[in-house]
């Protein structure tokens, strides 16, 4: 997914982005090998991915041998998996979430409120803990910094789960940037290439952007995915990529609407939802197939493994009994479905 997301809150205005994406049809593509190191919608597989991003920060492993198991949800029932959070997290009744809210389908703002596949997954699993997923919108290259600084409990922001996050290995450079983070994998998507409806420069791989503008989000999978093929395309003798990066993807989108670039890269689920209600479906198209396709993570403080614990049990137990189905049936993406959490699954 490399997700997210002011034009972070005005995610459908100027690039007439719909809000209503249940009545799109499902979702499809193929998807090739990655072969170079994710970086991360999230951060650009190396640029919010690095110093580990996502979910939480939080106090830890602390236990309460008290009896929380009758933790009520909102609709009244008892949670089942409460007592598995720490005991701060159970008081306070509050998972704060880190998410650039500006990437639809995956978050984005409708009505004053975050909504999409992210939103609708926390708050089902915010019914089998007994709390609620509040999601804080901030600038996607930011969200592991406020991770780690306790702004956040946790990050769910279309973040690609990938090696160098869980290290805290910087992409680029391939140095220690800091502790990184763990992951509970819950999506599966690639990068994709967005262009002009009509590809009128007859862009069909990442090998037809040497030399041309790309514009994109900064700090995700895609830029370094982008940075990757711009390498690539000077060892071959070509030129390379000038690229434009931007704090949200629909800065980026607006740019290749107008012209400005003949190409944008990010999420297939977000590049996909933009062809079909950006202008109607006239604004854009995607090309070739998903690059690099891994996992979706929600981020959590290596330091937080009852947290962590307790929302992988929480991602099975929904997709156990099909509300994890339901909601990507809604937002047409069950081809990024998983059958099982995994912790740090990502390469």
């Amino acid at each position: 997914m490399a997700l997210l997301y002011s034009l972070v809150t005005a995610v459908a205005g100027p690039i007439g982005i719909s809000t209503h994406p249940p009545e799109e049809p499902t979702m499809t593509a193929s998807t090739t090998r990655r072969t170079t190191a994710a970086r991360s919608r999230i951060a650009a597989v190396g640029a919010i991915a690095v110093a580990g991003a996502l979910l939480l920060t939080g106090c830890g492993d602390q236990t309460d041998k008290g009896s929380d198991s009758g933790t009520k949800d909102s609709t009244g029932s008892a949670a089942p998996l409460a007592d598995k959070l720490p005991a701060d997290i159970r008081k306070a009744g509050v998972i704060k979430v880190g998410s650039d809210i500006a990437y639809p389908p995956v978050e984005f703002m409708q009505g004053g409120k975050a909504v999409g596949i992210d939103p609708d997954i926390a708050e089902a699993l915010g019914k089998q803990l007994g709390v609620k997923f509040d999601f804080q919108n901030g600038k996607f290259d930011q969200l592991i910094v406020g991770l780690q600084s306790g702004r956040f409990n946790v990050i769910m922001s279309a973040m690609n789960d990938t090696k160098d996050r869980q290290n805290g290995i910087d992409s680029e450079t391939g140095k220690k940037a800091g502790e990184g983070i763990d992951f509970v994998d819950y999506f599966t998507a690639g990068t994709s290439i967005l262009v002009q409806k009509g590809n009128p420069k007859n862009i069909k791989s990442l090998d037809d952007l040497c030399g041309q503008v790309v514009a994109l989000q900064r700090g995700t999978t895609s830029e370094g995915i982008a940075k990757a093929q711009s390498k690539k395309c000077t060892e071959d003798g070509k030129k390379a990529i000038k690229l434009q990066t931007y704090d949200t993807d629909p800065e980026a989108l607006l740019r290749l609407k107008q012209g400005a670039s003949v190409a944008d890269l990010n999420d297939f689920p977000v590049a996909a939802y933009n062809a079909k209600t950006s202008g109607g479906g006239k604004d854009f198209e995607v090309v070739g197939d998903q690059i690099e396709a891994g996992p979706y993570g929600i981020g959590v403080s290596k330091k937080n493994t009852q947290l962590r614990d307790a929302i992988q049990a929480a991602v099975n137990a929904i997709i156990k009994n099909g509300e994890y189905e339901k909601i990507l049936e809604k937002w047409n993406v069950t081809d990024g479905a998983v059958t099982e959490a995994k912790i740090n699954g990502g390469s």
